[in-house]
Parts: structure tokens; sequence; C-alpha cells
């Protein structure tokens, strides 16, 4: 039964039982405290916690996840996956744990000819929460099963909760029994990889308080509305149907996997540690083309560097493989035809998809190169000072900076004969992970808990009468001050404040929020930020400018109208630039982001490379031809496949409704859904003028430009610079390019001919360098400063002049110069030095400290600085004392 299907037949089956069929989510939470859509349940927190009234009174779902908490197990056992894919059916106060247990049981163990899985009951065993006799009844009433193949667990295992205050509840868990092959008997509690759990049961019916671990809190009553939460893993369920040992040989992960052992000529089944990489290579390359699909883009922070570092582990397993050419070609071509069935858009969008793994791939392969160069270099340094392991900090250094991975750190390093010091390296690993963790925990806990919200959506969604409107009458619904609800607050104090209408835009899609006020009898608010802490809900963030402000007020909100016009400007002139963009480079030039402020706007889009100077200009002057036609800006709303029918462009990544907001100007020449807001014609747009253009990450280029007022006065102060210059140099507008060009060759020249003057003052000091020399101890040394210099290469050839000339005795140079205000020493020491013990990098070490900075180098030469110039003598008199000791 391939994967496909078996989605197919759950969502058939709860349709038919009256079940609202909802589509996925996308992969990008819009849970603030989360990167990823963890979870079947994350979509539907605000309903099951009641912040959000639910929209209907059951549903079911095919939801995409990503979790990465446990990444190191990908590959290892059966069940690991970081993307995955959860069969869910959900009540919103509808059925309950008689309706959950019946519908579960039926679906499993029904036959498959009529439309159900055809589980045999006698290889499936259910767990229970310890305490839940209820649920424990019903399995024996409804499934017939005998007291033993139902286990009562603890907390740990069979009680959901999120961690934090909120809806919490009993869960049930069934497991498919794979045999006395695969491990002991005795059933879940034995925690074999025996017992799959293929479904759990989540009953959720209490709300709980003081959280203080996930197994330690406070029951302070039942729900309201007791609620079904379920999820079953879909490639759990096709691995067994299927017939395999794992999810890895799936229908729509094992294609991948097969591509991997062609590529590597490598035999699958022969070498665990082999097929541990096959299947980490299978894993990632489909989590990673799902992650593109949901408008995740590779980058060094927050969901993109998740992404990156999947599709890292994946070519860095590739390489331990042994194959060390581009294979993202072939694996992304094999898992998008596995994939396309299921989530067309990764068949429909893959030219697009693969240009991000194919550019990551490049960039990590060169990574690659380099980082072997830097740590063959550790590694002769190793072994140059007698050492037999490779230090850890070293180690870390190759894989935070450079993101050369551990593992072909340990292997290169085994082929050189030396060993890593792992201990130390894992040391800093989890530093690290602690500090993020803390990070992460930080991020959290400055976040509001949105139940708090919960009271103020119950009594509808906030109107928005900004379209139309720059002031509206309404009434104060709730106040929150830290987070907490409040029934007033004072002068002086920040607040949110809910209310019934509001003018006031609140921040998305690229827009920022208004500025303005809120006004009412006896007080005035300050608008600091205005959001959507939940869908539907509308919150403002004030400071009580006078007065005291309280629940059930009237308020009126007032718009900022210089500052929306200028905002409306902005974006307006971005959906330009984009169509402007788009006549200009053809339509591969998508958008990937955009942010709309007054008098500024910036534009994302996929292109692989800098555009030139005529292309920036023709996309300016096609998006100002725009402007001055005074092209009709007009909103249509609509359902979301009317307008895609239409050919309305949408951001890709961006979750939008049934119903959409459709923005043309000029017709369908530039036609997109925008909740944003916009001028009435382009002609109020003013000035566009491209000021940027800039790459941010592998095939994403950014412009930016200044728009009506804020591009006038961009443009008039480049004319006052431009006028400067004429009169300075004497020179016609349209001839500095050429004078500019002229002074700019001249001064180069100059400075090569001071540069030659100054290294060749520096070289007729020889003699007497040589002549200065001294015997500190055994060695023969040369101190001495320079003065000033041009550089520091200058310095290090006069140093290993002098080196050369004082022949086979133990010569230690020390030559130190002023550079651009600055002190630098160099030190260099011959065969003769070295054998007795003389070290340049440990002497300019000891040289630098004194200066009040720092420094290094191999054993021959080393390069150090400070900032104390007058401190040079002492740094030469303490590199004596070193060579005296």
């Amino acid at each position: 039964m391939k994967t496909a299907e078996i989605a197919k037949r759950y969502l058939d089956y709860f349709e038919k039982k009256g079940h609202t069929i909802v589509p996925s989510a996308s992969l990008v939470s819009d849970d603030p405290t989360l990167l990823f859509t963890v979870a079947g349940m994350v979509p539907f927190i605000p309903y099951l916690s009641g912040v959000v009234p639910a929209p209907y009174p059951s549903a079911a779902d095919v939801q995409k996840c990503i979790r990465t908490n446990d990444i190191e197990e990908v590959g290892k056992t059966p069940r690991h996956g970081t993307f995955f894919q959860m069969l869910g059916n959900w009540s919103f106060g509808d059925y309950f744990k008689e309706g959950a247990i019946t519908f579960a049981w039926d679906l499993l163990t029904g036959s498959e000819d009529d439309g159900k899985f055809g589980f045999d009951p006698k290889d499936l065993w259910v767990t229970v929460y310890e305490d839940d006799d209820e649920a424990f009844g019903l399995w024996q009433r409804i499934a017939g099963l005998p007291d033993e193949r139902i286990q009562r667990l603890g907390k740990d295992t069979n009680y959901w909760s999120t961690g934090v205050p909120g809806p919490a509840g009993p869960c049930s868990e069934i497991f498919f029994d794979r045999g006395p092959d695969y491990g002991i008997d005795g059933g879940p509690a034995t925690d074999d990889d025996r017992y799959v759990e293929i479904w759990n049961l989540v009953f959720m019916q209490y709300a709980i308080h003081n959280v203080r671990s996930k197994i330690d809190f406070d029951i302070i009553g039942e729900l309201p509305n007791k609620n079904i939460d379920t999820g079953m893993g879909l490639e759990r369920v096709a691995f067994i149907k299927q017939g395999v040992d794992n999810m890895y040989e799936t229908d729509q992960v094992r294609p991948v996997l097969d591509k991997a052992v062609e590529l590597s000529g490598k035999t699958y089944g022969a070498v665990h540690e082999d097929d541990v990489r096959f299947r980490i290579v299978a894993d990632h390359v489909r989590s990673s083309l799902m992650l593109l699909a949901d408008g995740v883009t590779p980058s060094n922070e927050g969901r993109g560097y998740i992404l990156r570092r999947l599709m890292r582990r994946a070519i860095r397993s590739m390489r331990l493989l042994g194959v060390e050419g581009a294979t993202f070609p072939d694996l992304f071509t094999a898992s998008r035809d596995a994939m396309q069935e299921a989530y067309p858009i990764v068949g429909d969008e893959y030219d697009r998809l693969s240009a991000y793994a194919y550019a990551e791939e490049q960039t990590f392969l060169r990574t690659l190169a380099a980082g072997s160069v830097i740590l063959d270099d550790a590694l002769a340094l190793t072994k140059d000072a007698g050492g037999s392991r490779l230090a850890g900090d070293e180690a870390f250094l190759l894989h935070d900076t450079y993101g050369f991975p551990i593992d072909l750190t340990l292997e290169i390093a085994e082929e050189a004969g030396l060993s890593v010091d792992r201990a130390a390296f894992d040391t800093l690993m989890q530093e690290q992970r602690a500090r993020a963790k803390a990070d992460a925990k930080s991020r959290k806990r400055q976040l509001a808990d949105l139940s708090v919200y919960r009271d103020f959506r119950s009594q509808g969604e906030t109107i928005f009468t900004g379209y139309s409107d720059l002031e509206t009458e309404s009434r104060v619904l709730g106040l929150l001050v830290d987070g907490l609800p409040v029934t007033s607050a004072a002068v002086g104090q920040i607040a949110e404040v809910i209310l019934a209408e509001t003018a006031l835009y609140a921040e998305s899609g690229g827009q920022v929020a208004d500025k303005g006020l809120i006004v009412g009898p006896g007080f005035e608010l300050e608008v600091l930020d205005v959001q959507r802490p939940v869908a539907g809900l509308i919150s403002h963030t004030v400071q009580v400018s006078s007065g005291e402000v309280g629940i059930g007020q009237a308020a009126t909100s007032v718009v900022d109208a210089a500052n929306r016009r200028a905002g409306q400007q902005a974006h307006s002139a971005t959906h330009l630039v984009h169509a402007a963009l788009r006549d200009t480079l053809g339509k591969s030039a998508a958008q990937s982001g955009s942010l709309n402020r007054a008098g500024y706007m910036r534009f994302d889009f996929r292109w692989g490379q800098a555009l030139s100077e005529e292309t920036k200009t023709e996309i300016e002057e096609i998006a100002n031809n725009a402007v001055h036609d005074n092209l009709e800006v007009t909103t249509r709303v609509l359902a979301l496949d009317d307008a895609k029918a239409l050919g309305a462009m949408a951001l890709f990544g961006e979750k939008y409704g049934d119903t959409v907001r459709m923005v043309d100007i000029g017709g369908p020449w530039s036609r997109e859904l925008c909740g944003g807001t916009h001028v009435a014609s382009s002609a109020e747009i003013g000035i566009i003028n491209l000021v940027g253009e800039s790459s941010v990450g592998a095939s994403n280029r950014r412009v930016e430009a200044l728009v009506g007022l804020d591009a006038f006065r961009s443009m008039a102060a480049e004319r006052t610079l431009v006028s400067q210059l004429t009169t300075t140099l004497k020179t016609p507008r349209e001839g500095l390019p050429a004078k500019i060009a002229e002074l700019t060759a001249n001064l180069k020249a100059a400075e090569k001919k001071i540069a030659a003057f100054e290294s060749k003052a520096l070289g007729d000091q020889l003699p007497a360098l040589v002549a200065a020399a001294n015997s500190v101890g055994e060695y023969t040394v040369v101190a001495s400063s320079l003065g000033s210099a041009a550089s520091a290469d200058d310095v290090r050839a006069v140093a290993l002049q002098v080196r050369e000339r004082l022949g086979d005795r133990a010569a230690v140079v020390a030559l130190g110069a002023e550079i651009s205000g600055r002190p630098i020493v160099i030190v260099a020491t011959n065969d003769s030095a070295r054998r007795a013990g003389a070290k340049a990098g440990a002497l300019v070490k000891t040289a630098s400290a004194v200066l009040g900075g720092g420094g290094g180098g191999r054993d021959d030469v080393a390069q150090g600085g400070g900032t104390d110039v007058a401190a040079l003598p002492a740094a030469f008199a303490a590199i004596s004392a070193a060579l005296e000791a």
C-alpha cells in the first residue's frame, strides 16, 4: 500500500464520518516560539486552547512536520525522520474518548476492501495513562483487547501538555508488534524497537497551571470543551504496510537511497555505517526539498540554518561514502519524482527549488576544499611540534567557523596518523549548545502566553477599517500590561490595547505597522506598534501619554496620515519594482521577501548573479514610467482560486485563506495578492530611486529604493555633491568620471613611489642592523625598531634579510615598526636557533602582550602587534628575557 494511498484512505474515512478535511499547514509555523511545525497539532493549537473559536466541530488532515531535536538518531532507528507526515483527526468539543477509540480501532482493523487498513488485531497493543480507568475500559469494550495487551504507563509517556499553562490530558498510544525477530516480548512497556507506535490519541480534558516540568504541574479543572487530538505517523504505517524494515525504505524515500547507492558504487545492507549514511542522505534530501517548497532558504540563522545543516549533513554523508563531487542534481531529482504525487508543488516549482540546493552544494564543496587546506596545515603543525593529537579547539574552529564536519576531521586526521582531542571538541560543542538553548529559552520567556488573548478573540474578529478611513471610533475590549490582563493603564505605562475596530494597520506582508494615536475621553495613547498576536485579532502596543484608559471606554484610532501616505507610496512602489524585475529578468525572478516603510522599500528576489548597471537602470526606468503613466490601482476581494486563475502573484511561502485581496496596478501588468495599503494611482508614488543592489544569500538578490520625497531628497543631495566636485576640480559634470580616474591613477602612482622609497630606506638599514647584533645567552640577537613603515611585508622582508646575513649562528631577529599609528613586531629565527629552543611564534606572543595586543605564527617567522608604539623597547627586552630563561 503506497504512502499516498494510506493518506487518501485516512482522509476518505474521516470525511465519511463528518470531519472537515483541512489541507496541511506550512512547515514554517505561525507559533513564534517554534521554527517549524513540529507536530500535527501545532496548526490547531489556537482551537484546542480555545484562544480562537474552531471553525468546524471536527477535522482531519495530513500535516507536514519537521523535527530536528533527535537528528543524531536519523538513520540509526527504523522510525526517526526529520521530515514526516502526521495523519490526524480532531474534535473540538464534538466527540471524546469513546468516539476517538472507536474510529481508530475501526480504521486500523477494518478490511482493506472497505477502504481501511486491514491490521490484524493480534498484532496491536495499546497503552493508557496509569490512572485512566475510563480509557482502559473503553479499549476492553470497543476493541475486545485482553487486559495484558492494554498497558498502563506514567506521565512521562502517556500524559500530554505543551509544557506551559493551558490544555493537557492523558493519552492512549497504539503500537504494532513487528514480531520476535525484532526484539524481546513484553509489549510497549519494554521500550523496544520491536513495538512501533503508530497512533497517539490525546484526550485533552484538563487545564493545568504552575507548570514546573513536563510531569510536574497542577490540574486546576476540566476544560469547558473537551478536545481530541490524534496523530498517526504516516511513514510508520507505510513501512509496516509495505513490508520493509524502516521508513527509509518506503516508496517516498527509497528512491533517494537507491540513487545514493548508485552514485557511491557501494551496496546497501553490507556495512552498518554505510547503511546509516545512505539513510541520512535519503531523509535529509527529502526534508530539504520539502523545506524549500515551503519557502525556507539556506542561511546562517534560524530556519535557514537548519536547512543548511540538513543539506551539509547529506553532502558529508555522500563524502564519507566516497563521493566527492556534486550529487544533488541526481538526489533531489529522485526525491522530486517520489514526492510530487503527494505534493505537486515540488514538481511545479522544481527549477527554483533545485537552484537553491545546487548552489548550496557547490558552496559547501568549496568550503570542504578550503577546510581541508586549513586542516592539513593544522595537522602538519601538530606533527612538527611532536604531537600525536589535534587540539579540540582546532577541530571546533574548523566546525564552527568554516562549517567543516567533525566526521571528516576525524577521518583525515586518522589518515595522517593522528587522533583528535574529541573530549575537548565535545565540551566546546556542549557549551555552544547550552548558549543556544539559553537564548531560545530567553526568547520563549519573552513571549506572552497567547491564552491571554482567548477572551478578547471570543468576542469576534477585530474589524480593520484602514483601507478607507484614517480615523475610527470604537471601544476598548481589553488591556494587557506585562502580558497580563488589567482593567486600566495610567500615564507612562506601556500597554497592549484591543479594540473592536481600528484604522491602524498591523504589520504584515512586508508593510510595517502604522504610526498614530488612540484617543478617548480624558486619555491619549501613543501607538508604538500594531500586531496580530493570534488570527483575527489586532493588538496595539501603546504608551499612555495622558490620562487613564480603562476597559469598555470609547476610543478612536487615529492614523498618522503623512506616515501612512509615505508607506503606501513605498508599498505600491514595491509592486512596480517587482513587475519591472519580471519584465527585465523574466518570471524566474520570483519574490522572496520585502519590507516597506515610509520613504523606503526593499525587495528580495530569486536571482543567481549581480545586476549590471544597465539592468538596474532599465528596471528603475520601467518602474518610473509606470509612475508617469498614472496607472489606476484597484483592489478586489475574491476566492483564492479565482485570483490565481486571473494570474495574481502570491508571495512564495506566504499563507493565504480561502478569500484573498488582489491588488492591480495598471490591470494585469502588476497583479498580486496583498493585504497592504496602497495609493489610488501610480502617479502618487512620485519617484522611485534605486539606491542599492546586493546579495542576501545563495541565489538571492536584494534591491533597495527610496520613494517619494525621500527619493527627491537623496537626488538633491547627489546634485549638490556633483556641483561641489565640478567646482573643486574645475571640470564640467560630464568630465568628472575621467578627471576622478586621472586623479586616482596619479595618487596610486605617488603611493607606489613613496612605498618604494620607504622600502629602500628600510633596506639601507641592513648593515647597521647586522652590526648591532649582540649575544643573549647562546643566541645572536638583533632587536630594533625601524621607525615608520608602509606595510608589515616590508618589515618582514628586512627581518628575513638580516636573518640571512647572520649566517649559521643561532640567530633571532626581532624588528618593530609603526604602521598607521600602531606598532607591529616581526620575529624570525633560523634553524640553529630553533634547534636551541627559540620559537618565533612564542616570542612574538611575548612581545605582543607588552604592546597591548596579540600575535602568533610559525616557529620560523611570526607577526604580532598592539596599541602602544612607545612600548616597543620594552617588547624587545621581553624577548631577550625569554631567550635568557
